[in-house]
């Protein structure tokens, strides 16, 4: 979506001054990504899965388009891509989807290249690194534990109102997150996870709304940042089925300024020095006050990137690779200019394999989702109160329209 002209002009630079930027995708995204990098000037190499040879990969930019078995350990992947780098240059490694992080970090360890290493990557992988982080630095998290010695756990259900939230650690979204009502719930979960029971952190749910802010790092100062918030909770969509929607805040809303400090704090506190993140916070409807959920060094999914493109003008996508070619070629990265409009995204599956939305005809309708089995708009417009009505009425619409209900995976699918 975004217009390659109002980007700044790539640097011709001679070949032996060019960097190479070396992306790993195991999931179908970042595409513009990939084309931005190349725009400016970087040799781009993809490497991802053997099943997504033919996907939509902007192969004609490309440097180089290289696959591997999708069950490869990271020890493998770590032969894989040394054997190449002995006759290539790579400068910058990048892991397109959040899955591949670890990977990516462990590369840039065992390789000596810049870039996030493998503790500060548990900040924004690990849901318990995350949260034990935040909370030593004064950032309000829910009440969480290890799930490590069961006479803690017992120790904490005890002291600690139910319910609760069995989490992986390292998982996204709503994934893989088992409710727990009663105590006696919990063990048998336990004993079915086995070894990987240490993978999980339980923590108290929290009633109430819930709010992403979308961000941009350069020199370990927050320059963007948009809060946004959902609909129903993704957990709940995940679930209990229902419709997916987002919509970006109104600048002087009490909740989005409120946002604004805790997302800066939060960042400062993971060290958080370049990059782009999606992080997610709760407003209790106990007692009004904001916490910090999650976050992720990538671009936040489900459209979220184009929303927030909608509404300011800035791809996420795009200022991540021009973050990563700054850091590359040692040049100052800035914003490009920004809009402040106001957009939404409502997305639902659908019972239709090809959803008829003809009856949706409001002119704010910027883009209209073509995939099997989904019904999603994309919605822009100047007026922030137009966006939160249309997102309210389309989610009833879409209920009664279009939607479906899937179990919630436990893993993740492409």
């Amino acid at each position: 979506m975004s217009d390659p002209a109002s980007q700044p002009d790539p640097i011709h630079m001679s070949d032996s001054a060019r960097k190479s930027v070396f992306c790993i995708s195991s999931y179908e995204k970042g595409q513009p990504f990939l084309i931005e990098a190349a725009r400016l000037g970087c040799d781009v190499t993809l490497l991802t899965v053997d099943t997504l040879r033919d996907a939509d990969w902007p192969k004609d930019i490309l440097h180089e388009f290289l696959t591997m078995p999708p069950d490869l350990t990271p020890e493998q992947i770590v032969n894989t891509v040394t054997w190449l780098a002995r006759t290539r240059p790579i400068d910058r490694i990048v892991a397109l989807d959040e899955f591949d992080l670890e990977v990516a970090a462990l590369l840039r360890e065992h390789m000596r290249l810049p870039g996030l290493g493998q503790t500060v990557t548990r900040f924004f992988r690990d849901k318990l690194a995350m949260r034990t982080q935040a909370r030593q630095n004064g950032i309000p998290v829910p009440d969480f534990t290890p799930v490590l010695q069961h006479a803690a756990l017992d120790a904490f259900m005890r002291s600690t109102p139910g319910p609760w939230l069995l989490k992986p650690r390292t998982s996204a979204s709503a994934i893989g997150i088992k409710p727990v009502s009663r105590p006696e719930d919990l063990w048998p979960i336990l004993d079915s996870l086995g070894d990987l029971q240490s993978h999980y952190l339980l923590e108290r749910f929290v009633p109430g709304e819930v709010f992403h802010c979308e961000g941009v790092t350069w020199a370990g100062k927050v320059l963007f940042a948009a809060p946004c918030k959902y609909g129903a909770p993704p957990i709940e969509t995940m679930h209990s089925g229902g419709i997916f929607s987002t919509r970006t805040l109104a600048a002087a809303d009490p909740d989005a300024l409120a946002i604004l400090d805790l997302h800066a704090a939060m960042l400062s506190a993971l060290h958080l020095q370049a990059g782009v993140t999606h992080s997610e916070f709760i407003k209790s409807a106990a007692d009004g006050r904001f916490y910090f959920l999650e976050t992720a060094a990538r671009v936040g999914g489900a459209y979220i990137a184009d929303t927030i493109e909608l509404a300011t003008g800035l791809s996420p996508w795009v200022e991540w690779a021009r973050i990563e070619v700054a850091a590359a070629r040692g040049t100052p990265y800035t914003l490009p200019p920004l809009r402040h409009d106001s957009a939404g995204a409502v997305i639902s599956l659908a019972r239709q394999e090809s959803p008829d939305l003809s009856a949706y005809t409001d002119p704010e309708i910027a883009y209209r989702l073509h995939k099997p089995h989904h019904a999603g708009v994309l919605l822009s417009s100047p007026s922030e109160g137009r966006i939160r009505t249309l997102v309210e009425s389309y989610t009833r619409r879409f209920l009664t329209d279009f939607n479906a209900v899937l179990p919630a995976p436990d893993k993740p699918t492409a």
